[in-house]
């Protein structure tokens, strides 16, 4: 079967390609290896959105409730994806999975599937930022149960014990939260994250930086290539959204401790540098807070109060007897994982798309969009996620 253009991943990045495309008149199909909107549908019980519902600002599929300050949950978010799909009749062929894509010889691309091999002339990956969880070196004793934060549901759901929680981004701060609010004794090993108050001045902190341009910053604007893996600030929309960050967690019983070493003679080591870890998500901090101030100065607006970190104690155990735990949660974040399955050479050497405005640089008809930093900060993000789809669906459609 030969088609004109696949779009791969039916997520926000896919079905905002398939809306953009559909509104060019671009013939495609959509594929999807479970059901539209899968990678949300996968996360936890008590999953919901960071970002602000009004954020949300997706092509023909913009948020439009009552509680535009609210923060949308896990079933909710997916029955707006469901309803969005169907607005524009979106060409989603779901239980669809890609194993494989490959050029043809005399151009265009070969889809492996589930459902058998396809053609296509081009191709738009769409599989999401987050594709393959990261997890240090470190390997717990085999009686010890380890779980990626993907696998996680509910607190119930886990084993007995303490738990220790790797990586300290908004996952990791948000599940730790959860399980210190259920009884568990919680240990947050801590990495390096920035952090935010949720609403200064009375009003989201995301909001702030939206206007102040912080996610609009292009990928050249960053010190580094790396610096597209910096975690997310620490944030959560849980109850309506309250500050959450190392220093809550720690005032609600969370034990914080440093970077995670590894696990011997029947006991966890964790390096001496939380006070490191702090500093840096502190940094961060100051570096928001003078972006925002700047904005308010330039719009002529009373700026918000954002009073400096406050003081930390940086006391953190070394050592902790495995006997007490019952299950390791890994939140320290993801890696690319296109290799996996595009096997052309499309790729930089930490795994990201060599790409142009979302076109490959070296693959001709071969298209990336909800790509982390894929044009900016945005780009992956529900209020982004449509500007890159809207280059890439016309940058097809002329081609076409």
């Amino acid at each position: 079967m030969v088609v004109d253009v696949v779009v791969v991943g039916a997520g926000q990045a896919g079905l905002a390609v398939s809306h953009e495309l559909t509104a060019a008149g671009v013939e495609h199909m959509l594929l999807e290896r479970g059901r539209v909107a899968q990678s949300w549908r996968d996360r936890w019980d008590s999953f919901c959105l960071v970002t602000p519902n009004a954020t949300i600002e997706l092509p023909g599929g913009r948020y439009r409730g009552d509680d535009p300050n609210g923060f949308l949950r896990r079933d909710e978010l997916v029955g707006h994806f469901d309803g969005w799909a169907s607005s524009f009749a979106a060409p989603v062929r779901e239980g669809v999975a890609v194993s494989s894509l490959e050029a043809v010889d005399g151009g265009g691309f070969r889809l492996q599937t589930s459902e058998g091999a396809l053609d296509a002339r081009s191709v738009v990956v769409c599989t999401g930022a987050y594709q393959r969880p990261f997890r240090s070196a470190v390997v717990a004793p085999g009686d010890l149960a380890e779980l990626d934060a993907g696998d996680y549901k509910n607190e119930a759901a886990l084993p007995p014990g303490k738990v220790l929680v790797v990586g300290s981004g908004q996952t990791g701060c948000q599940l730790a939260e959860e399980l210190n609010d259920a009884g568990r004794d919680v240990v947050l090993s801590c990495g390096r994250a920035p952090w935010a108050p949720r609403r200064p001045g009375g009003r989201d902190v995301i909001l702030w930086l939206i206007d102040a341009g912080f996610y609009d910053q292009p990928v050249a604007d960053l010190p580094s290539p790396a610096a597209r893996l910096v975690a997310n600030v620490q944030a959560t929309g849980r109850d309506g959204g309250h500050d959450l960050n190392v220093r809550t967690l720690r005032e609600a019983g969370v034990t914080l401790a440093g970077r995670l070493l590894g696990a011997e003679e029947g006991r966890f080591h964790f390096a001496s540098d939380l006070a490191d870890s702090i500093a840096f998500g502190d940094a961060r901090y100051a570096e928001l807070r003078r972006l925002i101030l700047d904005f308010c100065a330039q719009a002529d607006l009373d700026p918000p109060e954002l009073p400096d970190a406050p003081s930390f104690d940086p006391a953190a155990p070394q050592q902790l007897d495995l006997d007490d735990f019952g299950v390791i949660l890994h939140t320290s974040g993801f890696r690319p994982d296109y290799r996996a399955w595009v096997h052309l050479a499309a790729f930089d050497d930490m795994g990201f798309p060599l790409q142009v405005d979302g076109a490959s640089a070296t693959v001709p008809g071969l298209y990336f969009c909800g790509v982390h930093f894929l044009r900016k900060r945005k780009s992956s993000l529900l209020m982004g996620v449509g500007e890159d789809a809207a280059i890439v669906a016309e940058m097809i459609a002329t081609r076409q």
